[in-house]
């Protein structure tokens, strides 16, 4: 039975993943600064981190801070890149030292790598990053995860969009006022929505987790380009509510979270032609069809 070590396997995502792996018959090792007494899956604490390596067959990095649950201060934004380049210098270190045989090293990374800025230009993976924060912290993300194919270790980053969920994530917040009856586009809704359903992204890593021909960079969103003034009438059709109301201004959006707000009011189309290439497969294509799949349950 192979093994697979993850971080951050207890988040949004992780939660997902580690059952699409179980499922598979994989053995999962959750590396975890908290341990869930009644979960399958077998913990270990950071300080623990070689114990857990010395059996991996594979390690799928999921661990980093959240990006929107905080102000961006200079101390919030150096918790955001180490949380996700300190940890992953951490298993490089080992692995360095003791040679583990791992075969692949699967890392989660963001879109925010081409920065956000609404254009018509549609971003693959060729392009450069950003220089903004998001694009530099990805940069330094994806350095960390790369650092591993010096050691012969397969490595693939895959730079994920707007995850949908019912359980967390955008979805519920952007839902959430469109429930109430208080749904309105974000500034001027132009702002493309790189959306990928939970259940594809799960998927996408156990693909990149099997597929010995990947390597490098991949986008990870779905097929379907969507600006956010589709994006609400698409929820607000499937949850059969009335949209009535102007769109949210800019102004009020910066107030109320700062540089964050370029987070909401800016998005750029992103390809997924690289990943499609390799033989992976969307099983929701559409953004009504996820939604009446995440909806339902």
């Amino acid at each position: 039975m192979k093994n697979v070590v993850i971080t951050g396997g207890t988040g949004l995502v992780g939660d997902v993943l580690c059952k699409v792996l179980h499922e598979k018959g994989y053995s999962i090792s959750i590396i975890s600064r908290s341990k869930n007494d009644v979960s399958p899956y077998q913990f270990y604490s950071w300080d623990k981190l070689d114990q857990a390596l010395k059996n991996a067959n594979y390690i799928i990095h999921l661990a980093g801070a959240g990006i929107v649950d905080k102000p961006w201060t200079e101390k919030r934004k150096q918790e955001i890149i180490d949380s996700r380049v300190e940890t992953a210098n951490t298993i490089f270190s080992i692995l360095q030292e003791k040679k583990y045989p791992v075969s692949a090293f699967i890392s989660s990374s963001a879109i925010g790598y081409y920065g956000i800025e609404t254009t018509n230009k549609i971003y693959t993976e060729t392009d450069s990053s950003s220089n903004n924060f998001l694009g530099e912290t990805c940069r330094l993300w994806e350095d960390a995860a790369f650092q591993f194919n010096t050691l012969n270790i397969r490595t693939v980053a895959l730079r994920i969009g707007i995850v949908l969920s019912t359980e967390g994530g955008a979805l519920p917040e952007m839902d959430k006022p469109i429930r109430w009856g208080f749904g309105a586009p974000l500034g001027s809704g132009n702002q493309f929505i790189p959306w990928i359903h939970i259940q594809d992204l799960a998927n996408m890593f156990v693909f990149a987790l099997e597929n010995e021909e990947m390597n490098g960079a991949f986008n990870a969103v779905g097929v379907e380009p969507i600006n956010n003034k589709d994006f609400i009438k698409t929820i607000a059709k499937v949850l059969d509510k009335l949209l009535w109301l102007p769109n949210v201004p800019s102004f009020i959006l910066k107030i109320i979270l700062g540089s964050r707000a370029q987070l909401v009011l800016q998005g750029s189309r992103v390809s997924a032609d690289k990943i499609l290439s390799k033989g992976f497969s969307f099983h929701f294509k559409k953004l009504e069809q996820a939604l009446k799949n995440l909806y339902s349950k």
